[in-house]
């Protein structure tokens, strides 16, 4: 036997064949603007004030939606850009 471990084969070329940099930024995208839209009602009461009162330590009302909108963005993109991928590996698995 010999302690020689062979090479693992470029991941470039799947990552060109299921188009992941396009994936990831309409992810990112779309992501981003869901989140901008969320943010903007729910800080800016587009749609009027919201019901009851709550108490937001530290950060205020402002600061704790820009984290969720930062969550909802992340979340978002990922599901987006993985919804892609997968499209893109069906169409792939047809052609060949």
């Amino acid at each position: 036997m010999t302690d020689d471990v062979p090479e693992r084969p470029p991941a470039a070329g799947l990552v060109q064949a299921l188009d992941l940099p396009r994936n990831a930024a309409i992810g990112a995208a779309v992501g981003l603007g869901l989140a901008v839209v969320a943010y903007l009602f729910r800080v800016l009461e587009l749609f009027g004030p919201f019901a009851g009162t709550r108490e937001y330590p530290v950060l205020g009302p402002e600061g704790w939606f820009l984290i969720l909108a930062f969550v909802l963005a992340s979340a978002t993109a990922l599901l987006v850009a993985t919804v892609l991928t997968l499209v893109s590996a069906y169409r792939l698995s047809k052609t060949l």
